[in-house]
Formats: C-alpha cells, structure tokens, sequence
C-alpha cells in the first residue's frame, strides 16, 4: 500500500473526507512543541492491571514505521519513558499515541521523538503479562485496529480505517483541489450565502 500522498495531508484535511467518529478526544495531544506531525500504520497494545509490558514488548515487535497505539487502564501509570522511547526510535517505530501517560519528559524532547499521550505522570508501571497486542482497542475514543492509518499533527490525531485508506485519501485530495480552485472571494459569497439560508434571512 503506497502511502506517500498521506505525507502531504494534514489531521484537518483527513477529518474533512470522514464522517463522524475517527477524531480522538482533545486530551490526546502531542507532548513536544511544537507538535510533530506523525503518520504511519497503527499496531495495538492494551494495557491492563497497571502492566507497561505489552508496550514495551511492540517497541521489538511492531514493523518499522508503525506507530504504537496504547489503551491503558488509568493515568496513574507511565507506561513508556526515555529508554523505551529511544529504542523505539532505534528500532524505526514512528511514534507513539496512548490514551495514558508517560515519563521521562526532557529526554524524550532530546531525542524529538513524538508522543501523542495525555500527559506525564513520575510514576511507572509494573511487569506482567496482563494486557493484550494486536487487538481491536478504544484510544481517545476512537476504536482502533492493527492496520488502521493514523494521521497526528498539531491538530490532534486522526484514525482512517485499513479498509478506508485509499478512499479516504481521494476524498481529501480531491476536496484539497476544489479549495486550491477557489479564490476567497468566491469562499465568501459561497459561505455567506449558505449561512444566511440556513438562518433564512
């Protein structure tokens, strides 16, 4: 699957060619600023009786360019820190979004490797083998799958469905040229007249 032409779409221009239901919650925001854009096909961990281990395990797993995405059970926890995220990095992984917290804030602003999270938190989490991998899971209340494109930026983080990346692609595309073909003044009367037929004046 060619993924290229995602390169050039931002979080705003694939929301615009989706319905409803793919955004993630304002709380998953990237921890680095300014917030680096990150795409990349999403591998699943969930995280569960306070174990970081199946997190930590994707970091070896998961193929290069993937990007990890992580449900947990609570933002008491960190379930990644700086080593994690180095090795991540070594390993070719694109990043991370977790629905969680991490530490380890300045190293991992050293190494610019981009996590979207909901914050920090100096606590870690233990070892065992409760959680799960590969597996349909909830993050910012988006449901994602292994496979599913995600698409981050200062905008927040966008999940497309593995069976609608090429649609969803043409869509935004296709939407990109219509408004590239559209001066502002031409925007303006068009928007003004919508919006005083749907307040009928």
């Amino acid at each position: 699957m060619n993924l290229d032409q995602y390169k050039n779409l931002l979080a705003t221009d694939v929301s615009d060619a989706q319905g409803e239901g793919f955004a993630m919650d304002i709380a998953i925001k990237s921890l680095l600023t300014p917030a680096p854009r990150m795409m990349g096909i999403a591998f699943t961990v969930k995280c569960e009786n306070r174990s970081n281990t199946y997190l930590h395990d994707a970091i070896y797993s998961a193929p290069k360019g993937s990007i990890i995405v992580a449900e947990t059970d609570g933002a008491d926890y960190a379930v990644a820190g700086g080593n994690v995220c180095a090795v991540a990095q070594q390993n070719g992984i694109a990043g991370f979004v977790i629905d969680g917290v991490i530490r380890d804030l300045g190293e991992i602003r050293n190494l610019n490797f981009p996590v979207y999270a909901l914050g920090a938190f100096p606590k870690p989490g233990g070892k065992s083998d409760d959680g799960q991998s590969q597996v349909e899971i909830t993050c910012g209340g988006v449901t994602v799958n292994t496979g599913d494109l995600i698409v981050a930026d200062e905008e927040g983080v966008v999940v497309v469905p593995q069976a609608d990346i090429e649609t969803v692609m043409q869509k935004a595309l296709s939407k990109l040229a219509e408004a590239d073909a559209q001066s502002l003044a031409e925007w303006r009367e068009g928007h003004e007249a919508k919006i005083k037929e749907i307040l009928g004046k």
